[in-house]
């Protein structure tokens, strides 16, 4: 039995649809949003049918209706006439199933439910394997790192392993996927937690101060040096010492770094004393340093010297299930920063994000949120508050492929496949009369025939 909950201020729409449905469905009318909610929350409907009808409701208020009530378990169906349609292909592209006409065609209706109704079960199936494939792992944010996915998951057991260790870390990754989050969530958990950590990009120190910087100098130890200065392996005392992007250090300094990692002590420039390296080093790259060893950029024996013990920085491609986790919690860091009540994203704005490829990885998602945040004049992100780059972007219409497929992204594939198929055959096999029952276009769907496995060949309109 599929539950079937309409929005409608039509009296006559529930005989109409109780005759056209039969004993396949259970319908129920509800006129009131605020009824329509309150059903919702019991988790007891499979397709919601929303009446864009402006005889009884305001056309615009009730398609903003939709991205109040977009059940995470339900499909959403739009019935609109001639004068709403346009409303009805706008709720589409937001994510609304599918529309009709009204008056509904019977035998259109029933196919519609009917391949709505498989759409939210396999919405539910997909949620379910996801869910087993997390196990009993909750959201969490672990020392700065957040996140439920696999590749983090990994990544927090690592930093749990070597926190306590006296030895070298090599972080390698992508630009802004939290290598410095990782270092100190290193720091913060082992037993230097309370002593200094003090991060250094080797990348922004021109090449002429790089070692008077780390190193430290004496008063007169070149030209304008007119007092004794501290460097940055000094200033990290007993605590924690991060360089960040070594792959920028010249072959030189390269070799003074070599030195000290194996001696275990330094010299200020213009000064012959040794100094104690007490701190514990931590290095970061997001370059390959394997292709630099190759190329004579990076010293063979200092890659041996800090490659001991590597953590890989996952980009968020790699956990892209992470992105509505990262997205919900840099959206309550910055409202509160910028003493705004932003307290949601809706369903369709968080679409794009997931759709997203997020070269940028985290770094450029936070920055995403946070302009989100300053751009919107309500309490929730709506698309058009996103960055226009990314506004209705669908990566599988633009690039004509899928994301690299795990688990999760196969079952994504293989349901939208499945809705494909069926579509056609409910239209007997007429491709162009099912790819408008789906909303979309011809490429698409034959693009989706060729996963299939079936032969592409043309219908007749």
């Amino acid at each position: 039995m599929i539950r079937v909950l309409v929005y409608s201020g039509d009296p006559k729409l529930q005989p109409l649809l109780a005759a056209t449905l039969g004993g396949e469905c259970q319908v129920n009318v509800q006129p009131e949003a605020d009824r329509l909610k309150a059903v919702l929350s019991n988790g007891q409907t499979d397709v919601v049918l929303l009446d864009l009808d402006a005889n009884y409701f305001d056309v615009e208020e009730q398609a903003k209706l939709y991205e109040e009530i977009a059940p995470a378990d339900a499909s959403v169906v739009a019935m609109a006439d001639d004068e709403s349609r346009s409303a009805a292909t706008e709720l589409v592209q937001n994510g609304v199933f599918g529309y009709c006409r009204k008056p509904p065609a019977m035998r259109e209706m029933r196919a519609l439910i009917r391949r709505a109704y498989d759409h939210a079960m396999m919405k539910r199936e997909l949620e379910s394997k996801r869910r087993s494939e997390l196990g009993t792992f909750e959201p969490t944010s672990f020392d700065g790192l957040i996140g439920s996915s696999a590749p983090i998951k990994r990544v927090c057991d690592l930093i749990t392993r070597v926190a306590d260790l006296n030895a070298s870390v090599l972080i390698i990754g992508e630009s802004g996927t939290g290598k410095e989050l990782i270092a100190r969530a290193i720091h913060n958990l082992g037993s230097r937690a309370k002593l200094p950590f003090i991060p250094v990009s080797c990348g922004a120190i021109p090449e002429t101060l790089i070692e008077s910087e780390l190193f430290g100098h004496e008063k007169g130890a070149f030209t304008g040096s007119t007092g004794t200065r501290m460097g940055y392996f000094e200033q990290a005392g007993a605590g924690t010492l991060f360089l960040d992007e070594i792959g920028e250090l010249s072959l030189l300094t390269q070799v003074k770094l070599l030195r000290i990692l194996q001696q275990r002590e330094f010299m200020r420039l213009g000064s012959n004393r040794p100094i104690p390296l007490k701190a514990r080093v931590i290095l970061a790259t997001h370059r390959d340093l394997g292709q630099m060893v190759s190329e004579g950029k990076f010293r063979l024996d200092l890659y041996y010297r800090i490659n001991v013990m590597t953590i890989n920085a996952p980009s968020l491609a790699d956990h892209p299930e992470d992105i509505s986790i990262l997205a919900g919690h840099f959206l309550r860091k910055y409202s509160d920063a910028y003493s705004k009540q932003v307290t949601s994203i809706s369903p369709s704005a968080m679409q794009i994000l997931e759709n997203y490829d997020w070269p940028g990885n985290v770094r450029e998602l936070e920055n995403v949120i946070q302009g989100s945040i300053i751009r919107t004049d309500g309490d929730t992100i709506w698309p058009q508050d996103l960055p226009e780059p990314l506004q209705d972007r669908d990566p599988v219409a633009l690039n004509g492929d899928y994301p690299k497929l795990g688990s999760f992204e196969r079952l994504l594939r293989d349901y939208k496949v499945k809705l494909a198929m069926k579509a056609i055959e409910d239209c007997n096999g007429n491709k162009t009369m099912a790819a408008r029952s789906l909303d979309i276009s011809r490429a698409y769907l034959h693009r989706l025939i060729r996963l299939s496995g079936q032969v592409d060949t043309a219908d007749v309109a």
